[in-house]
């Protein structure tokens, strides 16, 4: 009996057929984050490192694997960065794409219900002698030697047929130490040996996971192909056991990974475990993979997200990268159509929804994704020449879009990491080992609750990406000036420009179709209260602000997170007529706030009219930061009238319990923090008229959206 897929599923099917159709290849990678949410400790707030991150870490991968067990678990060296005087973990799971059976020998600790227990004597050595002679007959020329360097036992095996050294326990190049503890070199983690064709395999009786004392140990070399680790993988397996190993833990070099391979990550990042999930093929594959990565993150009680004490939920703090690319470097779209790039620059730079729609609640100049017209006016004028320069060129080679697009694709101090569009990967010098991989990462994005929502934003990218790969041409970009971070910085705005983006999608035959479209319009994020008054409706929601770098961006830019003046923040405030009922003008109600009236501004959408307007204030008084004599404004309270209506309506916004006094923890879950937001948005029906003289705003407080209330 067939069974039928859920209406998201099917959207998700019938995208993938739109792009099938177009035979246009574009594969998704993402990063989500997830958080211990329950957790104060400062690896879940904003450590990179802690004494719990890893054993979250562990089981999230075990659960993986039991998804797909005919997977490898390998524990190489992960990143290194500024300040660190060595690389962090990575924990991954290594599959073949076509399913088939990458490891048959003993199982990782990590997989088995008790620990290890100590092995008899003598065991370790004939695994090391029986891996030697299973080389050997394999063709390969191996040789086992003794080092005084951990690991003591050692093999080195040319696949070439060439002489191996004559000593090699007298040749320092093959006693270098383990690779886990030592610092990367900062010309990038390399395998010199294996540029030469010397494999080096490291053998210890025991690893250097404390967790598992009794697991003994194999440190793989450097291999540039997957066949070749295959092979070496089949080796090692079968020579476990066939000595009686009851487990194995394999370390050192990252694998080698090519459109055949699925390799998944898991290392720590500041306040969360990053789960690098292996890029799919298409977006049916990418929801199955974000839906097992979801779960697996739950087993090992980690979440998408934060609850805070006054209710508010924010994302986990990790952010929710998005990468575009192919199976290949040369099948990169942004390689294989190079106007593409430039195009897609562009379409950003006139999208601003595309860079604030779904960002975490640090956007800006100073946050982890900055928009190139963020910069100076300066950098703006020389990025819409280069585009100019750019169009002139009938196929601009990788390396010419990487040079002349790389100078403005970073972030103020200069670090083209911190950009809300990241080509450190697609044809980059100066990355060794992954620095060509033809990959376009976005960074613009806050890590989404659901893998459904991660599919959602995926596809959106995807389809945008395919609607510019048959438009050669791309207009000018847009220099918004102030009115990026005024108008833009309100939902209404940002949402009625992601409906241009879908309008543009569905003339182009991309349409997303209604569930995902529903998916990324939910207001949930920024939804803060709503109240009914007569015919009318009032809505608050969370509006963006965006907070400046204390001091000097260069100075600071070496650490994790940088430091800014999150102080200031700012409301939407709009008035509907409700459904249903007589429309009267919308135009004579009235909204004070401290006896200030509140510029309204009249707009239009497909619900009719909407009168609305920002409200900015500052939350709360920092320890350290900007305007020291200005104290908070926490308490905001507004007053809802109308000239020819007795009463009123009184609104007030508090950031924390109206009745004063701390919270009884965090809240337990998502209904418990819904109760504290509700908690703090407090309706009263007035039954006077409220008769004290209102005043017009100075304008020193008024921007063309927005009244700031920091200047009254």
């Amino acid at each position: 009996m067939k069974t039928t897929l859920p209406v998201f599923d099917q959207a998700i099917r019938a995208h993938d057929e739109l792009l099938k159709r177009r035979n246009l290849t574009i594969w998704i990678g993402a990063e989500p984050t997830f958080t211990d949410r329950r957790s104060e400790a400062p690896e879940w707030l904003g450590d990179a490192l802690g004494p719990g991150k890893e054993a979250r870490a562990r089981r999230m991968l075990a659960a993986l694997w039991a998804e797909a067990p005919d997977g490898l678990i390998l524990r190489s060296v992960g990143r290194q960065y500024p300040r660190e005087n060595q690389p962090r973990w990575s924990l991954g799971l290594y599959r073949r794409r076509d399913e088939q059976l990458v490891w048959a020998g003993p199982p990782d600790p990590l997989l088995l219900e008790a620990p290890p227990v100590a092995l008899p004597a003598g065991r370790i050595e004939a695994f090391w002698e029986q891996l030697a002679q299973r080389l050997n007959q394999r063709g390969w020329t191996a040789l086992p030697f003794v080092v005084e360097t951990s690991p003591g036992l050692r093999i080195v095996f040319r696949c070439d047929n060439a002489p191996l050294p004559a000593n090699p326990e007298c040749d320092p190049r093959l006693a270098r130490p383990s690779l886990h503890g030592q610092p990367i070199p900062v010309s990038g983690l390399r395998d010199d040996l294996a540029e030469q064709g010397l494999f080096l395999i490291s053998i210890a009786p025991i690893g250097p996971d404390l967790d598992s004392p009794a697991a003994p140990w194999v440190e793989l070399p450097g291999c540039d192909e997957p066949e070749l680790f295959l092979s070496l993988l089949a080796d090692i397996g079968d020579a476990a056991t066939a000595c009686g190993l009851p487990s194995l833990m394999l370390g050192g070099f990252p694998p080698p990974v090519d459109g055949s391979i699925a390799w998944t990550t898991l290392t720590p990042d500041p306040a969360v475990v990053e789960a690098n999930l292996a890029p799919a093929p298409d977006a049916a594959a990418f929801l199955r993979d974000s839906r097992a990565g979801f779960a697996a993150a739950e087993t090992a009680g980690l979440a998408p997200y934060r609850l805070h004490y006054n209710g508010q939920v924010t994302d986990s703090g990790g952010g929710g990268h998005l990468t575009l690319g192919g199976p290949r470097p040369e099948h990169s779209p942004f390689l294989s159509c190079p106007h593409l790039l430039p195009a897609l620059i562009s379409y950003f730079n006139r999208h601003p929804a595309l860079s604030y729609l779904f960002a975490s609640d640090s956007v800006g100049n100073s946050s982890q994704a900055p928009r190139p017209d963020e910069r100076t006016s300066d950098i703006f004028d020389e990025l819409g020449l280069t585009l100019a320069l750019l169009k002139r060129r009938i196929n601009p080679t990788a390396d010419e879009l990487w040079q002349s697009l790389s100078p403005f694709l970073a972030d103020p101090a200069g670090n083209a990491h911190r950009t809300e569009i990241n080509i450190e990967k697609l044809w980059n010098p100066w990355l060794p080992g992954r620095g060509r991989l033809g990959l376009v990462e976005f960074r613009a994005f806050r890590m989404p609750p659901t893998p459904e929502r991660l599919a959602a934003l995926a596809v959106l990218l995807r389809a945008i990406t395919a609607m510019l790969v048959q438009t050669p041409d791309y207009p000018e970009p847009i220099h918004w000036g102030q009115e990026l971070h005024d108008r833009f910085a309100l939902p209404f705005y940002l949402r009625a420009d992601l409906w241009e983006i879908l309008d543009d999608l569905a003339r182009a035959g991309l349409g997303l179709g209604q569930p995902l479209i529903a998916e990324l319009l939910d207001e949930r994020y920024d939804w803060l209260g709503a109240a009914d008054y007569g015919d009318c409706r009032l809505t608050v929601r969370r509006g963006l602000e965006f907070w400046p770098l204390l001091g000097d961006a260069a100075a600071q830019d070496h650490g994790y997170s940088r430091l800014v003046d999150a102080s200031a923040a700012r409301l939407e405030i709009s008035l509907r007529s409700q459904p249903q009922l007589a429309v009267g003008s919308l135009a004579d109600w009235r909204l004070t706030i401290n006896g200030y009236r509140l510029p309204l501004r009249r707009e239009e959408d497909m619900e009719g009219e909407v009168w609305l307007c920002g409200l900015r204030y500052r939350r709360f008084k920092p320890w350290t930061g900007l305007h020291p004599t200005l104290e908070a404004q926490g308490t905001i309270p507004l007053i809802l009238s109308h000239p020819h209506r007795p009463g009123g309506l009184r609104i007030t916004l508090h950031e924390w319990q109206p009745q004063g006094g701390g919270y009884d923890g965090l809240p337990v879950d998502q209904a418990e923090a819904a109760a504290r937001r509700a908690g703090r948005f407090v309706i009263e029906t007035l039954d006077w008229t409220p008769d004290a003289p209102s005043y017009e705003p100075p304008p020193a407080a008024l921007t063309p959206y927005t009244l700031d209330l920091r200047y009254l």
